[in-house]
């Protein structure tokens, strides 16, 4: 399969008290590999699945070092951008001590380089994937140029709109993405309407409204209250494992890629989303935004019954 979109650094900082503005606080830091589409690359590829990451990072070492590790997890990386003039994407996040999210900051102007003439110049990538799956960090002529050639070459589309900032760019292409997975606050810009974090019927009526609009299968995120997922068919509802938080960073992503997994193997999707569930919960637990150890073997241990 073909994963399209951002590579780079995560620096992630969990405070060990209240933040203090005007002055520094205390704070384990941590930096790892990260970027939505690099991340979903390297959990497939740990799950066994054959990838190719079509990404931008800068000539430098940060750079060099995310291809090595990217390359080491069974990613190939052999058609990545490597850009002189721009660093590699960086992103700053800070959690508080419970382990949930307090504010983030991304620097990811390099992702500017995946250019619809790039994209076009690995055709060729597109004309051997199976299926695509693109985050929303292109820039709109780029996502624009990914999806006529993924429908070029008849490939189902799956997405995650990134962050509800960027959602909006996946407003065009509702009616040709295949499978999408966004959270509460992103699903609230793609349905405008307000979905409370832990209301369930909600979170069905935007399901739905997606499906309506032509997206075949909606994941519908919600954190610690699990997710609701819907098609056409069939929907559901599947309780989040409870999890002491290490680091938020990656969960989601993880549970996207477990979720592909289980599609690209015919796995029922009922399961299909407990294995997502479980991905996303074994990340949780981890400091770091991929389990270097994420096995399918690991994901049924800590299945939901």
């Amino acid at each position: 399969m073909l994963v399209v979109g951002a590579a780079g650094i995560d620096l992630v900082g969990r405070l060990q008290s209240e933040l203090h503005t005007g002055t520094s606080s205390p704070a384990k830091i941590r930096s790892s590999f990260g970027g939505v589409a690099r991340n979903v690359a390297e959990n497939l590829a740990r799950l066994g699945t054959p990838v190719c990451l079509l990404t931008a990072v800068g000539n430098d070492d940060a750079g060099e070092r995310i291809l090595k590790q990217a390359a080491e997890a069974g990613v190939d990386t052999q058609h990545v951008l490597c850009c002189q003039e721009q660093a590699t994407g960086t992103y700053l996040a800070v959690v508080n001590h419970k382990g949930e999210l307090s504010f983030a900051l991304d620097d990811m102007r390099v992702i500017r380089s995946i250019t619809p003439e790039y994209l076009r110049e690995n055709e060729s990538s597109f004309r051997e994937a199976s299926l695509l799956f693109v985050d929303m960090n292109l820039e709109a002529k780029s996502l624009r140029t990914a999806m006529s050639l993924a429908r070029r070459f008849n490939l189902p589309v799956f997405s995650d709109p990134t962050s509800s900032g960027l959602a909006q760019r996946m407003l065009p292409y509702l009616d040709r993405l295949y499978f999408i997975t966004p959270n509460s606050s992103e699903a609230a810009v793609l349905c405008n309407m307000q979905i409370g974090p832990q209301d369930r019927e909600q979170a069905r009526l935007a399901a739905s409204y997606l499906v309506s609009k032509g997206v075949e299968i909606v994941v519908l995120t919600q954190a610690e209250f699990g997710l609701y997922y819907a098609t056409t068919d069939e929907s559901g509802y599947i309780p989040a494992i409870s999890t002491e938080i290490a680091d938020p960073t990656g969960a989601g992503d993880a549970l996207t890629a477990a979720v592909i997994f289980g599609l690209l193997n015919d796995i029922p999707l009922d399961e299909s989303m407990r294995l997502g569930v479980a991905a996303a919960s074994l990340t949780l637990r981890f400091s770091g935004a991929v389990r270097p150890d994420l096995s399918l073997e690991k994901l049924y241990d800590h299945l939901v019954i």
